[in-house]
């Protein structure tokens, strides 16, 4: 088959490392796969290099005027990716998109993976949400919880294909790459996803605060971060709050992608308190490096990682489970992750991928 994946950025963001594994999956599968996406800041390429078979056509998306709004720039990210894709559209026997604008870019002609269900304020990224989810003639959603939420909302049956896991990238990491973020960061709880609402960053600052009571020498450490939108405002709150709650976490914006498995494997523990998520990508990658994972209490964080992972509603339950995951050694929690981690493969998706495919054809 000929199939078109197309995601909004070049950026680390979950949803890219989806359509990127996806589509080296597929292509080792014998399919014909061409990735799309815009190019924003003047990327010529994605974070990582793309497997040698896998068609990379990156849209030049330049800067916008002085004072562009999220609305606007989200409007031209359409309509851009939207004019490029275009010519190309009728060769493609698939054309599945990973995310609002690319969805909107190519009409309801695509597949579309809802990763997650979002409320958005601003009136155009509301509007292209909604578009996103009732136009395209078939979707995909990574859990179960989140297909549930698509058939409550707007009647719609989605087929459900889990993420995969880069497993062997996390679980066997260089010892020497370990010890050296632990020199420099000494011992730390890990949280990757950079500092945003949808991330629950700001409980994540107060059950850090609650959490040095008992474990005053553990450092809180921020990675990721890469956003199309503008979070300066929250970002600010995040920091003033920090001062007043007298803790320093360690913000280290992207990490380069050869990196972050070693970043991940030498972590005490890993957060992941997302207040909205289809699965969890993140954390099943902190799974893989055997690390003790502390998520939000949320219905799609049950489904998908059941007794391996420790859960909190609230900052008090986030920090007494991450003092938890501190203290107590638990090597069959940490064993049983590994092998949930393992189980979820890229080519088991790819395969799922393509008789969903064959059955819309």
């Amino acid at each position: 088959m000929n199939i078109a994946l197309l995601s909004y950025s070049t950026k680390p963001r979950g949803g890219v490392v989806h359509t990127l594994a996806l589509a080296e999956a597929l292509a080792a599968a014998a399919q014909d796969v061409t990735v799309w996406s815009l190019g924003r800041g003047g990327d010529s390429g994605f974070f990582r290099e793309v497997g040698p078979d896998v068609r990379v056509r990156i849209v030049p998306f330049p800067d916008g005027p002085a004072g562009e709004t999220v609305g606007e720039r989200i409007l031209r990210s359409i309509a851009v990716l939207g004019d490029a894709f275009e010519p190309f559209a009728a060769t493609y026997d698939i054309v599945h998109a990973q995310d609002c604008i690319s969805a909107n870019a190519v009409g309801g002609r695509c597949v579309r993976t809802v990763h997650h269900l979002d409320q958005f304020t601003t009136p155009e990224l509301a509007a292209c949400h909604e578009r996103a989810v009732v136009e395209p003639h078939a979707h995909i959603c990574v859990s179960r919880a989140v297909a549930d939420e698509l058939t409550a909302g707007w009647g719609i049956k989605a087929e459900v294909i889990s993420n995969g896991v880069a497993y062997d990238r996390f679980a066997a990491t260089d010892p020497a790459d370990r010890e050296a973020w632990r020199a420099r960061l000494g011992s730390y709880v890990l949280t990757v996803g950079g500092i945003e609402p949808r991330k629950g960053s700001l409980d994540l600052l107060e059950a850090y605060a609650l959490l040095r009571i008992d474990h005053p020498g553990v450092r809180l450490v921020v990675a990721g971060g890469e956003t199309l939108f503008d979070y300066r405002e929250y970002r600010a709150r995040w920091e003033t709050r920090a001062c007043e709650l007298g803790v320093e976490p360690v913000v280290l914006g992207p990490v380069p992608d050869e990196q972050l498995p070693s970043l991940v494997a030498a972590a005490d523990a890993f957060a992941f308190p997302s207040l909205k998520e289809g699965f969890g990508l993140a954390a099943m990658e902190a799974l893989a490096a055997g690390v003790p994972l502390v998520v939000r209490d949320l219905p799609v964080l049950r489904e998908v990682f059941g007794p391996v992972a420790r859960f909190g509603a609230t900052p008090e339950g986030l920090a007494d489970e991450l003092g938890r995951a501190l203290t107590r050694h638990d090597p069959v929690r940490r064993a049983a992750g590994r092998e949930l981690a393992a189980r979820h493969t890229w080519n088991a998706a790819a395969r799922r991928h393509l008789d969903f495919y064959r059955s819309l054809t």
